[in-house]
């Protein structure tokens, strides 16, 4: 197929456009269509040219503008137009962000297809609430999991948390009493703690921090929305709150 354009899966990282990779600046910059998701901040969008098409196809738990399938087919069509594509996905989108179905999709059809990865989603949250993922006196393995995924009474989570081990939860708000019971019930301790991220690297950005078994009240409380990330470990009483604590100590 002659001047077939090329389709860049783009990481919008976790919403302030000030962490965009370079590459991901300069493709919005000169794009002639933008397909991208519903999580990606309106001033990631803005970058784009005025003259270029902006497409949503924002999913939003079982309510889907399209659906993935389609969304694959868009892709390629537009790429068989001869228009070069970026298709904009908050945070990586090879973590949890279906890229790799989408840049199977193309290969499969003989589209030129390009991953420019993007801060995640779980990076960008533990660095704004200054959470580190890994800690030397505190964790030294990470897991990322779905908390929306099917069957998740059946997951086997146990030696995902613990000592020495941080969890990050996507997609997790829905499910939280389900999550706080699973968790507990493949041995961890009740007063694990947790930190809850919501809206990372954005104005109205919340942290709320509790222990494991307060989670369901917590988010119930604290209407607590997507996007937010919920971080799991002994990493999550240290952060901000964490620092704060030791300087008013130190200060004394």
């Amino acid at each position: 197929m002659d001047d077939v354009g090329t389709v860049y899966l783009v990481g919008a990282g976790p919403g302030d456009p000030d962490l965009l990779t370079l590459r991901a600046a300069r493709l919005l910059q000169g794009a002639e269509i933008v397909i991208h998701d519903g999580l990606v901040d309106p001033a990631v969008l803005a970058l784009a040219p005025e003259s270029a098409e902006l497409v949503s196809v924002a999913k939003r738990r079982a309510r889907h503008t399209l659906p993935q399938d389609a969304i694959c087919d868009l892709l390629v069509r537009e790429a068989r137009k001869g228009r070069d594509v970026v298709r904009l996905k908050g945070g990586d989108p090879f973590i949890f962000g279906r890229g790799g179905e989408e840049a199977e999709a193309c290969r499969i059809a003989g589209v030129p297809v390009e991953i420019v990865p993007g801060i995640s989603a779980a990076n960008g949250a533990a660095a704004a609430a200054q959470i580190a993922l890994t800690h030397r006196d505190a964790a030294s393995v990470v897991s990322f999991v779905a908390g929306q995924c099917k069957g998740l009474s059946e997951q086997n989570w146990a030696g995902l948390a613990g000592k020495g081990r941080t969890l990050v939860i996507y997609m997790g708000v829905k499910t939280a009493p389900q999550i706080a019971e699973k968790l507990m019930a493949d041995g961890l301790a009740p007063d694990m703690p947790l930190a809850v991220i919501e809206n990372a690297c954005r104005p109205e950005m919340r942290v709320l921090r509790g222990p494991l078994a307060a989670l369901p009240g917590l988010v119930a409380r604290e209407r607590v929305k997507s996007p937010a990330l919920i971080v799991i470990g002994e990493v999550a009483a240290r952060g901000d709150a964490f620092v704060a604590a030791l300087a008013a100590e130190a200060a004394q």
